[in-house]
Formats: structure tokens, C-alpha cells, sequence
């Protein structure tokens, strides 16, 4: 689908099989790839389907990058057709693994909330940040969906503000507050008949709707390209032009870690790192009609990757492993001094 294509035209079932074929030709990408199809199979209607596309990425013999999202979808994809008591042995089953990608956390409890599991969805979202944010300075970006509907439930079963609720309303951005979104009582000035009560509510729905739409226009990770020490080896081996570009792999991987630092002191946001292999590096090559010596093609590919969802969030949570694949952790490794 075409960025500029208003999503009411947009053939999702269409657009679901144009994705599955994409995902046999690459089968790298296959499980971003076949949760966007999923994606549009829910649109479309089709439920079953898309928990086709769940249970083929779960059978898969291939090892999947974040396996409780994709339980995540299908738990909430199959409550919707009726499938209760299979959907909350799922959700059960995500908040035992405590994933460490906020996404699980948020589409589980989303899934509850809808259900009118209130205290349920307040849980589990209450789990989620205590899993992902406890001695957490400063929360990263993707984890401010946790706190924001996690603040949202809290509201509705009217609990008295914490210190996340707080860090929620920080973290929030747009002219009305949290408290006034979520407020269980604005539906009803809906219905009333005093206009500043009616002109008041629309402006707040207004500034509701920004920020949904800055949600989803905001755009994928500025990623940076990081080769592992054998892939770097097979390329420069392959295409020696680029040694130009990679001197060794200690320079390439302390240029990657001053780029990110730079990009943050200069204030750009959602930075993220993706992880390159020459088959995949070749494979783009050939579908962009270019050399994979051309060193000018190497930030496309990057830009690509991190498009297909391929992009890893830089820096690391306070006590992850490096982003370098060391196995140490990034604040003893290249966090170090940072």
C-alpha cells in the first residue's frame, strides 16, 4: 500500500495476499510481513484468517523476534470472534513470560479493558510497567502506550493517582490532560444541551484525535546499520570497496555508538539500530537494480529495514544486553561512560 493511499480505498484483503507473497520471497522478513497481513485480514473482517497467519508464524520452524506479540494479536484477534476462555489462557500465558517489549503488555491488556475486565487490564498493565520501567530514569518512548492506558483504566475505576500516573501525565504531550481524556464522565456532555459544555468537549475530542494521529504518523525508528563480526567479515571479503566505509569492526562498532549519541545530544528521537546480513543486503541490492558495492546504498537499506520493523531501540533498557551482540551488558560494554 502506497503511504499516500487514504485508508478507506485501501482493498485489505488484497493488500493481506500482495504481503503473504512478499513474505515467501523474503522469508527473513516474513514475520513483520505477515502480522501486517494479519493486520488487514482483522480489518477486512476475516478473524479467522488472520489467526491462520498467527498460528503459521507460531508453528514456524524459523525463530521469531518477539513470538508473545504475535500471541499478544491472536489472544485479542480471537476473543473478538468468540474465542474467550482460549484468548485469556493465551493472555495468561504472556504475562507469566513478563516479555520484555512493551507491545505484549499493551495489546493484552487493551484485549481485557475492551472485554470490561477492568481490573484485570489495570493489572496487567500495572505488571507490564513494573517489568519494563522499575529503576528506569527515563521511560523510552515505546513504553508511554503502558503508562497512558494503564492511566486510563486507572481512571475509570476511579483510583487515586500513584507515581506512574504521574509520570503519565509528564510524559503527555498534548493540551488537555490525561485526566480530562479520560474522564468516564465526558461521554455524557455529549449529550447535553449547554453549547460552552458541547464546545468544550469537541475541543478536547479535537486534541484527542492529534494526538492519535501523531501516534501514527510518527515515523519508524532513525536506525542506524550494524553488521555482527561475521556478516562485516563475508562483505568486505565479497565487496572490498566498502572496507572504505568498514576500516575494522571495532571502528564500526564505535561508530555507531557516537553516531546514536550524536543524533540524541542533537535532539532527534526514536533512534533504533538494525542488524544487516549480505544475503539480505544483496537481495535489496538486486531489487533496487544496484550494486551491493555502492556504499551510497547502504542507508537505504538501512532506512528499509527499519521500516520493515527490523529496527532495535537504541539506547538499551538499564540492564539489557548491548546492542553489540557481546553478551555483557550495555552500561559495561558500549553504554559505558555514557
Amino acid at each position: 500500500m502506497r503511504p499516500d493511499t487514504p485508508a478507506e480505498n485501501v482493498d485489505h484483503n488484497a493488500e493481506a495476499a500482495r504481503l503473504e507473497r512478499t513474505a515467501d520471497r523474503y522469508p527473513e522478513d516474513a514475520e513483520a510481513l505477515l502480522l501486517q497481513a494479519a493486520a488487514h485480514l482483522e480489518l477486512a473482517g476475516d478473524r479467522p484468517a488472520a489467526s491462520s497467519l498467527y498460528d503459521r508464524l507460531l508453528s514456524s520452524s524459523q525463530v521469531l523476534e518477539n513470538p508473545h506479540l504475535v500471541r499478544a494479536l491472536k489472544a485479542a484477534n480471537l476473543w473478538e470472534y468468540g474465542h474467550e476462555a482460549e484468548a485469556r489462557a493465551i493472555i495468561e500465558g504472556v504475562r507469566v513470560a513478563a516479555p520484555r517489549d512493551p507491545a505484549p503488555w499493551v495489546i493484552v491488556a487493551e484485549a481485557l479493558e475492551s472485554h470490561d475486565e477492568l481490573e484485570q487490564a489495570q493489572e496487567t498493565f500495572t505488571e507490564g510497567a513494573r517489568v519494563l520501567l522499575t529503576d528506569v530514569a527515563e521511560p523510552p518512548y515505546s513504553t508511554h502506550p503502558l503508562l497512558f492506558g494503564r492511566h486510563r483504566v486507572r481512571r475509570m475505576l476511579g483510583l487515586a493517582h500513584d507515581d506512574w500516573d504521574v509520570l503519565a501525565d509528564t510524559l503527555h504531550t498534548s493540551p488537555v490532560s490525561l485526566d480530562e481524556l479520560h474522564d468516564p464522565k465526558r461521554v455524557w456532555s455529549l449529550g447535553s444541551e449547554n453549547p460552552a459544555e458541547l464546545e468544550a468537549e469537541i475541543s478536547r475530542l479535537r486534541a484527542e484525535l492529534g494526538t492519535f494521529r501523531e501516534a501514527l504518523s510518527r515515523p519508524f525508528p532513525v536506525a542506524v546499520l550494524h553488521w555482527p563480526t561475521s556478516e562485516l567479515t563475508e562483505l568486505v571479503d565479497a565487496y572490498p570497496s566498502l572496507s572504505a566505509e568498514y576500516p575494522s569492526h571495532e571502528e564500526h562498532l564505535a561508530t555507531i555508538e557516537a553516531s546514536l549519541r550524536e543524533l540524541s545530544a542533537s535532539g532527534t528521537a526514536n533512534l533504533g539500530i538494525v542488524t544487516g546480513t549480505v544475503p539480505s543486503y544483496e537481495a535489496f541490492a538486486a531489487s533496487e537494480l544496484m550494486s551491493p558495492a555502492e556504499a551510497a546504498l547502504l542507508p537505504q537499506y538501512a532506512t528499509t529495514l527499519a521500516a520493515r520493523g527490523r529496527a532495535v531501540e537504541w539506547p538499551p533498557q538499564r540492564g539489557t544486553a548491548c546492542w553489540c551482540g557481546s553478551g555483557r551488558v550495555y552500561g559495561e560494554c558500549h553504554g559505558a561512560g555514557g
